[in-house]
C-alpha cells in the first residue's frame, strides 16, 4: 500500500504505517524541527517541507493506496464554524486535506484528530468532515479510541475517521491488549536526574516487560535521554505529590505566585503512578509531569516509551522541539493498529 502523510509532524503516524507494510511516498510538514525528526528516521521518504498550501501532491495508484493525516483545528474561531468563512486563512488547514483527497482520489483515506471534534460547536465540524468525505465518494467508518487499550502505557483518546472509494466498511480494531503501567513501560531506561541533558546513554537495567523489550530491539543504549531543569523551588513543589497526586498536595505556602490556586487545571503537578498506565502526555513539559519516583520531570525518552516510540527513534532539535514533538505525536502503535486493519 503507498500513502501520502499530510501534517506528519515527527512521524508518529507514518512510523505505524511503515510497521503495518505502508510505504509512505510523500509526507507534509512545514515545522523545521518537526522536519529535522522526520528527515533523520525515514531517509528514504520525500519530505514536502513546506505550507501544505504550496503542496502539489504525487499521483497515487488506482487501489491499495492512502492518505492520511491529522490536520489542525485550533484555528477555527466560532465565526468561521458559524459562517463557513472559505476566506479565512486558519481554516484552510482543515481543507487542504480534503483538496489532496481530491486530487489523488486514493482507495483509503484516514483521519486523525481529537475526540473534542464531535462536539465542537455542537459537531458543526464533525458534519462537514463526514459530509464532505461523502461527496468525495468514501464510504466511512468512525472511533474513538483510547490507547491505554491497545497495549500502550498512556490513556489518551484520539478520533480516527477511515474511508473507502469502494464501498467498503472498514472494521476498526478490536482493543484486546493488556494495560502497560508506566514502571514496565520505563523502568529499565536511564537513570537520570533534573536538568539531564546528555543524549545518549546506557540502559541502566534489564527490560522489566515484553512492551520494554519490544522497543528496546538490540540496543545497548538510547538517545534523547534529556530533562527539564526545573528550578529549585518548581523542585520543592515536586516533593510533596505522590504518586497519582497533583498541585493539590503542594502546601499553599509553596504556591504564592499562582493569582488563584483553586483554578489551576487537575492536570499540573501530576506525579504519574508507577502500576498504571500515563495520563495523556499532550504538553506533558507545561502541566509539569513528574516522574513517578523521582522529583523531576520527565524526559524525552520516558515519553517516547510511554507514546510507544521505539528506542531507535531519535528526536532531534533543542529540548523544547523535541519535548513538543513526541507530545504531539499519535502513539504510533496505534497507528499501526489501524494500518494492519486496513492492510487486511
Amino acid at each position: 500500500m503507498i500513502a501520502i502523510d499530510l501534517f506528519s509532524g515527527a512521524g508518529g503516524m507514518s512510523l505505524g504505517a511503515v510497521h503495518a507494510g505502508v510505504e509512505i511516498l510523500t509526507a507534509v510538514e512545514k515545522d523545521t524541527q518537526a522536519c529535522a525528526t522526520f528527515k533523520h528516521n525515514f531517509p528514504r521518504v520525500n519530505l514536502f517541507e513546506d505550507d501544505i498550501r504550496n503542496f502539489t501532491p504525487p499521483s497515487l495508484p488506482s487501489s491499495e493506496s492512502v492518505v492520511f493525516g491529522g490536520p489542525p483545528c485550533q484555528g477555527f474561531s466560532t465565526s468561521n464554524q458559524r459562517t463557513r468563512n472559505k476566506q479565512n486563512p486558519d481554516n484552510w488547514m482543515f481543507k487542504e486535506f480534503f483538496r489532496v483527497v481530491e486530487q489523488t482520489e486514493p482507495e483509503w483515506v484516514v483521519f486523525e484528530n481529537v475526540r473534542g471534534l464531535l462536539e465542537t460547536e455542537k459537531g458543526f465540524f464533525w458534519d462537514l468532515i463526514i459530509n464532505q468525505l461523502n461527496i468525495l465518494g468514501y464510504v466511512t467508518s468512525f472511533a474513538a479510541l483510547n490507547s491505554a487499550f491497545f497495549g500502550i502505557p498512556q490513556v489518551r483518546n484520539r478520533l480516527f475517521i477511515v474511508g473507502n472509494r469502494k464501498g467498503r466498511k472498514f472494521i476498526f480494531p478490536t482493543a484486546n491488549y493488556e494495560q502497560v503501567t508506566v514502571a514496565e513501560a520505563i523502568s529499565d531506561l536511564p537513570d537520570i536526574d533534573n536538568g539531564a541533558s546528555t543524549s545518549w546513554l546506557p540502559y541502566a537495567h534489564v527490560a522489566t516487560s515484553k512492551y520494554a523489550e519490544m522497543l528496546r530491539g538490540n540496543l545497548k543504549g538510547c538517545a534523547n535521554n534529556i530533562a527539564t531543569n526545573s528550578s529549585a523551588h518548581i523542585v520543592e513543589r515536586y516533593k510533596h505529590v505522590p504518586q497519582g497526586g497533583n498541585w493539590e498536595d503542594i502546601p499553599i505556602a509553596l504556591m504564592q505566585n499562582y493569582k488563584d490556586r483553586t483554578r489551576c487545571h487537575t492536570g499540573i503537578y501530576h506525579r504519574l503512578r508507577s502500576d498504571a498506565p500515563s495520563v495523556v502526555l499532550g504538553n506533558f513539559r507545561k502541566n509539569m509531569l513528574i516522574h513517578p519516583e523521582k522529583d523531576r520531570g520527565l524526559s524525552v525518552r520516558e515519553v517516547a516509551r510511554l507514546q510507544s516510540f521505539p528506542d531507535s527513534f531519535e528526536f532531534c532539535g533543542s529540548i523544547g522541539f523535541q519535548q513538543q514533538q513526541v507530545g504531539n505525536a499519535v502513539p504510533p502503535k496505534l497507528a499501526e493498529e489501524i494500518f494492519r486493519q486496513l492492510q487486511q
